[in-house]
């Protein structure tokens, strides 16, 4: 009996040299919520068989708080951010340890990485860990990365770490994703619920508007479906492909694919293909990792020149702005609605913004008449099924508006 071949998607995890491998913490976790060894063991078993064949491996696992429940005597995640960062101090080398142990069975070191959201929102650190994740792979080494929960803040919700896997992915040059999880694939609702299908193939994010997410996040870990088709689309987006399965068929979504043959590789989970257009380093960066200093409302207008026509955002489209923002910085462009549509680097300082908005540029100083935002400075932040790239596609406070207390600029 002939076996079919497999989807490019699939061959292209199966036969990608450098694999970011993400696991979270109900993955690794008994009932009770400490650590599984033996399912721990299950995912290195998997992740060792994939650099034997010859695959730099990059492994984004969750577990520091979980792991540190037991010993704290906690029964379950806390909810407040100080007994969090307590439990991942304790967890966290508990987690390394265990890992050092594991691969040490395939004669393999690991090294453990953790990082903040800084070290990717920042451009020197992102170059610096860029340099690192190089040499640590050049030495054969299986990098084991997860947020540094016990200084962070924010980053704790970033969803479990699949996020971050995302920007680690992007950030190595990894040509595939894998995202274990504690659901089998991608399905078109409520997975617990009879009716419900699984999706086996994305091949563009439009296959994903009749989708239904239900959560599936556990009591020690953050991450939920939502989180997971938002990384894969950030991953798809820079052109790598991602295969979203179940931890417990970790083995067979590591499995390789020879270069003559076309039915081996990963045949579980759901594959998603790639962007064919790949998103530039700067731009990727500017979509998915960079902090915004503020937020540019437009008006109608605007939004169909920005984002149907690729023109430069100018003065006469905007309608209020918040932050205290100077020229460069990173700047979200809101619809009427108060969604974010886009972001950009911007020409202006925040204090220049009151005198020119709704004026046409002939109206302006010689030295004031440039784009507020140029076409060649943003891009846009798409959302599928309300999923945004950045944020949820719903109305935003900006971090700047945070910082002042709300300050808004309205053109009247």
């Amino acid at each position: 009996m002939t076996r079919s071949a497999l989807s490019a998607p699939r061959l292209a995890v199966g036969r990608a040299r450098t694999v970011v491998v993400k696991v979270g913490s109900s993955s690794l976790t008994t009932s009770a919520g400490g650590l599984d060894p033996a399912r721990l063991d299950t995912l290195v078993d998997a992740v060792a068989g994939r650099v034997a064949a010859g695959s730099q491996v990059v492994l984004v696992s969750s577990g520091a708080i979980a792991a540190g429940l037991s010993p704290l005597g906690l029964p379950k995640r806390p909810r407040d951010l100080a007994t969090q960062q307590a439990a991942a101090s304790v967890g966290q080398q508990l987690l390394a340890h265990r890992y050092a142990s594991s691969f040490a069975r395939y004669r393999l070191t690991v090294g453990q990485v953790l990082l903040t959201s800084d070290d990717v929102v920042r451009r020197a650190h992102y170059r610096n860990a860029q340099r690192t994740f190089g040499k640590l792979l050049a030495f054969g080494v299986v990098p084991v990365v997860n947020e540094n929960d016990t200084v962070a803040t924010a980053e704790i919700k970033f969803g479990d770490n699949d996020r971050l896997a995302a920007l680690v992915a992007h950030l190595v040059g990894a040509q595939a994703l894998i995202l274990l999880s504690d659901v089998d694939a991608l399905y078109d609702g409520d997975p617990r619920l009879p009716g419900s299908s699984p999706v086996f193939e994305v091949p563009d994010a439009s296959v994903l508007a009749g989708v239904g997410i239900a959560a599936s996040s556990s009591d020690v870990g953050t991450g939920g479906m939502a989180s997971k088709l938002t990384s894969a689309l950030t991953a798809t987006g820079a052109g790598i492909p991602v295969l979203l399965a179940s931890a417990a068929d970790a083995g067979a979504a590591l499995a390789t694919s020879p270069p003559d043959d076309d039915t081996c590789g990963p045949t579980v989970g759901t594959a998603f293909a790639p962007a064919t257009r790949r998103t530039s380093a700067r731009l990727f960066w500017l979509r998915h990792a960079a902090t915004s200093s503020g937020s540019i409302g437009l008006d109608h207008g605007a939004v169909t020149a920005v984002l149907g026509r690729r023109k430069s955002l100018l003065p006469a489209g905007i309608t209020h702005f918040f932050g205290d923002f100077e020229s460069g910085d990173v700047v979200d462009l809101l619809a009427p609605t108060g969604e974010i549509v886009a972001r950009g680097f911007v020409g202006h300082d925040a204090g220049e913004l009151p005198g020119i908005i709704g004026r046409s540029l002939p109206e302006l100083p010689e030295q004031l008449r440039h784009p507020v935002v140029h076409a060649d400075d943003l891009v846009a932040v798409p959302t599928a099924n309300g999923l945004g790239s950045v944020g949820t596609g719903s109305r935003v406070e900006s971090a700047s508006e945070q910082r002042s207390g709300g300050s808004q600029h309205v053109h009247s």
